[in-house]
C-alpha cells in the first residue's frame, strides 16, 4: 500500500522516510533507556511492556532503513534518532524521579539538630557516633524518593554547608521502610497486578 501516493518521490525519499525513521528511533531509543532503568528498579510489568513496544517500533525503523539503503539521509535519521533518544530518555527519567536513593550525612557537628529538622517533616533516619580521620563525627542513614531528594539536600545544606554527604541508588525497600502514604501506593497497586516473590 502506498501511503505517499501523489506526493513527489524526492520529497518522501530525502524528507519524509528519514524523518520518520528518525522520530521512531527516538521513540524506541527512549522507551529503551527507560525499560533498562525499570528492570534496574526490579519492576516485574512495566518493563516488558515497554520492551515490546521498544521492539515493534524498532522493526518498524529497521524495515524502512532496509528498503532505502540507497539513501543517505537514512542513516543520518537513524543516528540521530539515536542520539536523541538517549538524551530524551534520561530527562523522562530525572523528571519521573522514579525509585528511592540513600543518603549518608558526616558531620563534626553535633547531628541532633539536623535529625530533628529532617524528623519535623517526616524524615525517618538513623544516626550512628562514629570516629573520623580528625576526630568525632556523627553519621546519618536515611532512604528517601529520589523526588525528596532536592528538598533532603536543601536541609542538610542549610543545617550545615560544609556537611559531606554521598547518595546512592536503592533498588528495592520493604514496605515497613516506606512512607505509609508510599506503601498504601504500593499494595493497592499489587492489588490490581499481583506478583509472587521469587525463592
Amino acid at each position: 500500500m502506498d501511503y505517499f501516493k501523489g506526493v513527489d518521490p524526492e520529497i518522501v525519499n530525502w524528507v519524509i522516510i528519514p524523518a520518520l525513521i528518525f522520530l521512531a528511533r527516538i521513540m524506541d531509543v527512549t522507551l529503551g533507556t527507560l525499560r533498562i532503568v525499570f528492570i534496574s528498579k526490579g519492576d516485574k510489568t512495566i518493563a516488558p511492556l515497554l520492551g515490546f513496544v521498544e521492539v515493534l517500533i524498532w522493526l518498524v525503523a529497521i524495515t524502512q532503513v532496509m528498503q532505502n539503503l540507497n539513501n543517505v539521509a537514512s542513516y543520518f535519521a537513524w543516528a540521530a534518532g539515536f542520539a536523541a533518544g538517549n538524551f530524551l530518555g534520561l530527562r523522562i527519567e530525572q523528571i519521573l524521579a522514579l525509585g528511592q536513593v540513600v543518603v549518608r550525612v558526616i558531620t563534626v557537628d553535633s547531628g541532633d539538630e539536623l535529625i530533628s529538622r529532617l524528623t519535623n517533616r517526616g524524615y525517618r533516619l538513623t544516626a550512628l557516633d562514629a570516629k573520623g580521620s580528625r576526630g568525632n563525627v556523627n553519621l546519618l542513614f536515611m532512604i528517601v524518593k529520589r523526588k525528596k531528594m532536592t528538598e533532603v539536600i536543601d536541609i542538610i545544606r542549610d543545617y550545615n554547608p560544609n556537611a559531606f554527604y554521598s547518595i546512592e541508588d536503592v533498588r528495592s525497600v520493604s514496605d515497613t521502610d516506606l512512607p505509609s502514604e508510599e506503601g498504601e501506593r504500593k499494595r493497592s497497586f499489587t492489588k490490581f497486578l499481583p506478583l509472587r516473590k521469587g525463592k
